[in-house]
């Protein structure tokens, strides 16, 4: 968790390897809060890390993989929401192709 001084601004979920859940105040989003717990997800799951993202979440998506995820595979929206979405994986040996 990030704390802003006055409560909670960004949370980072791991279970295994999979990033179940980032989140940052959008009040608080482009100061690299959401790079920092990436980081920190990395250092703890060194070897690999796997997230969904919904397809339609551009800024998402860029963030990403400006951070060295690839997409991997997709769903036309099996899941809670109904939408489709996007797996992402992460390991130090992936390379963007």
């Amino acid at each position: 968790m990030a704390d802003g001084g006055n409560g909670v601004i960004a949370l980072l979920v791991l279970e295994n390897e999979w990033i179940d859940q980032l989140y940052v105040e959008p009040a608080f989003t482009s100061r690299g809060i959401g790079a920092r717990l990436i980081a920190v997800a990395k250092r703890r799951r060194p070897t690999l890390l796997k997230l969904w993202t919904f397809t339609s979440n551009t800024r998402a998506k860029q963030f990403y993989e400006s951070h060295g995820f690839i997409a991997v595979g997709s769903t036309s929206g099996d899941n809670e929401e109904g939408v489709p979405d996007l797996l992402y994986q992460w390991s130090p040996s992936m390379t963007v192709p």
